[in-house]
């Protein structure tokens, strides 16, 4: 009996001590947080995941999205990108407090523009290369792309021009010489046209030849090899200040939970694709999906991505620089020796119905 008294008070204490803590979450003051996402990939899912369910507010920042237009029709769209994107904001700086995009384009630019702001990586969701090379019709192999026309995005610093310059060292080849890698050529409408013969597609663009029946040369994720791809930016000497500091650590939890609920909630995820990104379409949304298996469950920066960039874009400028000066990662280790992330994945399965 008087051990059934002791766990009854055991049960109560612990009830308590759990609501005196979600009071002080709900409580906590929210910080006002501006973020800028460089487009709808899949790499951004779960930040606009955690948009959608709350995660910001939940772990106590009050964030202004700043998200470009869906590609698809019936996508929500938020007004005013791009003139958050070009113009003041009046907060004694330019552009957001965050930007979450490609780290590799963004090393590149700080080592070969002389203004380019300077941005250092906290976290990152994608560290690893997951791109198809997908060819045009007559088309079979990799080898057969030397000395042919491969797509890539606006930029040979981008993510896609990345791929297309590992291609080219695991190949063997001169990434001029034997193979051109063209410009403004990633898009379905290239192969469909001819101007390319091959292009790096991420997961929409992969899907959409998937369903063309465009022949598929490579899965790049089987290359198992290292970039630094989709992080959290910020400037260093923003996140000296101590309320951003706080409002960057709040923000990676709701990160965390975000890819937590999208590794957990494959329905949620989907129901996201279709709500944000217009994706209706279910197999297309499955397609897309399942390019996010290999997203880590912490999201620390890519520290082997990012020597990998220095090793792909080597240059004088770039041996100015050792990796520690492109990442800081104290408040992911916070997280990860806190027990937060463990404890996302604590209770599997899905959350909602």
């Amino acid at each position: 009996m008087r051990h059934r008294r002791v766990e009854g008070v055991i049960r109560k204490l612990s009830l308590l001590l759990l609501c005196t803590t979600c009071l002080a979450c709900t409580d906590q003051e929210l910080i006002p947080l501006q973020v800028q996402l460089g487009a709808r990939t899949l790499s951004k899912l779960p930040f606009v995941i955690a948009e959608d369910q709350g995660l910001y507010e939940k772990h106590g920042v009050d964030v202004d999205l700043w998200l470009p237009p869906p590609g698809s029709e019936g996508g929500i769209a938020l007004p005013g990108f791009w003139g958050k994107v070009w113009l003041k904001t009046g907060i004694k700086r330019w552009g957001p407090d965050i930007t979450v995009s490609g780290h590799t384009p963004d090393m590149v630019n700080r080592v070969t523009q002389a203004r380019n702001p300077r941005s250092i990586a906290i976290g990152a969701t994608d560290c690893v290369v997951r791109a198809h090379i997908t060819g045009r019709p007559g088309i079979d192999s990799l080898e057969e792309l030397k000395g042919k026309r491969l797509g890539v995005s606006l930029g040979i610093r981008a993510t896609t021009g990345f791929v297309a310059l590992l291609l080219a060292q695991r190949m063997g080849w001169h990434p001029v010489q034997d193979i051109s890698i063209m410009l403004n050529g990633r898009s379905v409408g290239a192969l469909r046209d001819g101007v390319v013969d091959a292009i790096v597609a991420s997961e929409m663009r992969f899907a959409t030849a998937r369903q063309e029946g465009f022949p598929i040369l490579a899965d790049t994720r089987t290359w198992d090899e290292p970039i630094a791809g989709n992080s959290v930016l910020v400037d260093p000497a923003w996140l000296d200040d101590n309320t951003h500091r706080e409002a960057a650590r709040r923000f990676l939890k709701a990160t965390a939970e975000g890819i937590a609920l999208f590794h957990q909630d494959r329905e949620l995820a989907l129901q996201v694709l279709a709500k944000w990104y217009g994706i209706k379409d279910r197999e297309f949304a499955e397609t897309v999906y399942a390019r996010g298996a290999s997203r880590p469950r912490a999201p620390y920066p890519c520290y082997d991505g990012i020597k990998k960039t220095m090793e792909l874009y080597d240059s004088n400028e770039m041996r100015k620089y050792e990796p520690e000066d492109f990442y800081d990662d104290r408040l992911m280790r916070e997280l990860v020796e806190s027990g937060f992330i463990d404890s996302l994945y604590a209770v599997p399965g899905p959350r909602s119905p």
